[in-house]
């Protein structure tokens, strides 16, 4: 048997129809949404000032990283989950969120003065950063896992790793109505620290959770 033969019989056993398939990679990305804003409001709550952040072009900057990181994984994760599926352009899509970053924090240097560069590195909120986007994001990947679980990824890994990714952006996307810290090198270092260790454990949930 030949090896395209092969990862058809595997889909054929393994998967739902991709009409069917698709709605519950949908139906679990809506409920990782909602599951991660209850474990935002049950555990830390949104920052005081959330009406007046909202107006800055800091805070929204953070939201442009994680929501375009976001997008761009699941777009990525949907095609993963499917045997023989090629990325595509997909794979390269994540690299927009970088690109949104790398502006901001451009922007940031040159607008901030030198000598404050390093305490808005450092934040305020380092440790909750990396404490509450990992357990915001432990719903949301479990969420995920289930869902693949319907699904036959070939990479089993590398599909655990992005939705990782995709929990991870998702989480730091409510985590950042309440971090008070908005400067984009903040967002460049903890975030992505917080959302490198949710990639790390989805590999190694991935790894072992979704082989056929």
């Amino acid at each position: 048997m030949r090896t395209e033969e092969l990862i058809g019989a595997l889909v054929a056993d393994h998967s739902p129809s991709r009409f069917r398939f698709a709605q519950i990679f949908v139906g679990a990305l809506v409920a990782a949404a909602i599951v991660a804003g209850a474990a935002l409001l049950g555990f830390i709550g949104v920052r005081a000032d959330l009406g007046e952040a909202m107006h800055t072009l800091r805070f929204l900057a953070k939201f442009a990283v994680t929501l375009s990181l976001l997008g761009a994984g699941a777009g990525l994760l949907r095609r993963l989950a499917t045997p023989g599926a090629e990325p595509g352009y997909w794979r390269f899509a994540p690299l927009l969120a970088l690109l949104a970053l790398l502006l901001a924090v451009g922007l940031e240097l040159i607008a901030a003065p030198a000598d404050s560069w390093g305490a808005r590195l450092v934040g305020h909120n380092a440790r909750a950063c990396v404490l509450f986007i990992p357990l915001i994001a432990t719903g949301p990947l479990a969420i995920l896992m289930l869902a693949l679980r319907r699904g036959a990824p070939s990479r089993p890994a590398v599909a655990g790793a992005v939705a990782g990714l995709v929990a991870g952006a998702l989480a730091a996307s409510f985590y950042a109505t309440h971090c008070t810290d908005d400067s984009p090198l903040f967002v460049a270092v903890w975030y992505s620290l917080a959302i490198a260790l949710v990639t790390l454990a989805g590999a190694a949930l991935g790894a072992r959770l979704l082989r056929w």
